[in-house]
């Protein structure tokens, strides 16, 4: 009798065992879906130097460090999207999903499949989410780079490159599609509000850049102030300025676009410059750029007769989380002493 009740006891409890050790962490779960080689190759050390080499060119151009989505399982892919999703707003998790799906429009119009692929997006996992305070983890392919540093639950998410090709699709069942439209309309409407003495200020150059000036740079730092300032502009312009620095904050979780929003207007305003240069309409090409004390967006549309779009945020200090890294070591420095 006595080992019959032990028994159902033992019944009763593993159910309550099992669950208690389910990972529900969206990365861990993923994690513990991989198979020992997939995950061999998906993590590596903390310093690997690969975590600040980044690129925004198709994959079959650059190397990448991790596993491309193309050698996921059903599961696997389902469990890395909802790891994803989690990590981004609704609004940045749309526009990468709609950019991966611009890999399509370009196979289609080139008949390319090895340069174009919505499978050739990799992920790269620094660190150990399991038992480190400090980690990061990387998602990226052709137009796409998200970088994600996470120190005791702590997260910084730059830099953030999205890119379009094409930035409108020009044939097909989804004729007139955009992507990254709003990163395009606000910066026209902004230079368009302007009066001519305004415009002699923002546009600092008569040609556009062919490419986003930073590049891939792994560490940046403030640029020669160019274009004109925040305190310039109007109120309406000022509005028009916010809500598209705001567009660039959007791909975040929303408590992290809020905090930073206000840390800006609270500390920086008065460093914000908006610049400009080529063409102020759409079909020709053109460049901005937003700076201000901590950070640099850059947007272009030159190539491929302006129908090609390259954005980035980038943190001055914050790449990378270079922030969050600093404050690490000074905590375990400070620990041990």
């Amino acid at each position: 009798m006595k080992s019959l009740i032990n028994h159902l006891f033992g019944a009763l409890l593993l159910p309550l065992f099992v669950s208690f050790f389910i990972p529900t962490d969206p990365i861990i779960q993923f994690l513990h879906a991989l198979n020992p080689d997939q995950r061999d190759k998906i993590t590596l050390a903390f310093e690997d130097a690969s975590k600040s080499t980044w690129h925004f060119i198709p994959s079959s151009m650059w190397a990448r460090p991790g596993i491309p989505l193309g050698v996921l399982n059903r599961n696997q892919k389902d469990l890395f999207f909802e790891m994803l999703h989690q990590a981004l707003s609704e609004t940045g998790y749309t526009k990468t999903m709609k950019i991966i799906g611009l890999e399509n429009v370009l196979l289609e119009m080139s008949g390319d499949s090895v340069m174009r692929d919505p499978d050739k997006y990799f992920i790269a996992i620094y660190g150990n989410p399991e038992i480190d305070s400090l980690w990061s983890w990387r998602f990226e392919g052709h137009h796409i780079s998200l970088n994600f540093t996470i120190l005791n639950g702590k997260t910084s998410v730059a830099p953030r490159f999205f890119g379009a090709n094409p930035a409108v699709i020009p044939s097909g069942p989804r004729k007139g599609e955009r992507t990254l439209d709003r990163e395009e309309d606000l910066g026209f409407d902004l230079i368009h509000s302007m009066t001519g003495e305004q415009q002699q200020k923002a546009i600092f150059q008569e040609q556009p850049f062919y490419e986003i000036v930073t590049s891939n740079s792994p560490e940046i730092s403030p640029m020669d102030p160019v274009g004109i300032s925040f305190a310039e502009l109007n109120k309406s312009q000022q509005a028009i300025l916010l809500e598209l620095i705001q567009e660039y904050l959007s791909s975040m979780p929303k408590h992290l676009a809020m905090e930073r929003m206000a840390n800006l207007q609270t500390e920086e305003l008065d460093a914000i410059r908006f610049g400009w240069a080529g063409g102020t309409h759409a079909g020709e090409g053109h460049y901005y750029r937003v700076q201000g004390k901590t950070f640099l967006i850059e947007f272009d549309n030159t190539q491929n007769n302006a129908n090609h779009i390259h954005s980035v945020w980038r943190d001055f200090t914050g790449d990378f989380g270079r922030d969050l890294i600093r404050l690490h070591y000074l905590h375990s420095n400070h620990q041990r002493n």
